[in-house]
């Protein structure tokens, strides 16, 4: 029979590296955002207009190179976010005080957003979200 302790540090050393991830490659990024593919963006009303937010993606912004979005089926623009502070504690903490983590649109004109992920090892990734799928209250 295994001690308890000993068992635990057998654990422990046979996961250590996924407690050392630090979140800032497209290969530490990319499982997670592929499985939360239906929270990476969402559409809140608010003061009289359409809120668009990005702050699930500017959660994982490490493993990213550009994060694109289209609103409608209009021209593709770029979503600038935040640096990755890289050396830091936590990398992918949203410090920024000047950018917001949304877009602002005229009330009720999100109809459907298309997102496209460029991730830094050049793979990309898209999905597509009609208003009801992403309104938040």
């Amino acid at each position: 029979m295994i001690r308890p302790v000993i068992a635990a540090a057998l654990l422990m050393g046979s996961g250590a590296s996924a407690f050392a991830q630090d979140f800032t490659t497209a290969d530490e990024v990319r499982p997670i955002l592929d499985a939360t593919r239906q929270g990476w963006i969402a559409v809140r009303e608010y003061d009289g207009k359409d809120l668009l937010y990005f702050t699930h993606l500017l959660a994982w912004r490490c493993g990213l190179d550009q994060i694109y979005y289209a609103v409608n089926g209009q021209s593709e623009q770029q979503f600038n976010a935040e640096p990755c502070y890289e050396g830091d504690p936590q990398p992918n903490a949203i410090k920024a005080t000047d950018t917001l983590p949304y877009l602002t649109f005229d009330p009720k004109t999100i109809d459907v957003v298309t997102i496209r992920l460029v991730y830094d090892d050049g793979g990309e990734a898209t999905s597509s979200y009609e208003r009801a799928d992403i309104l938040t209250q």
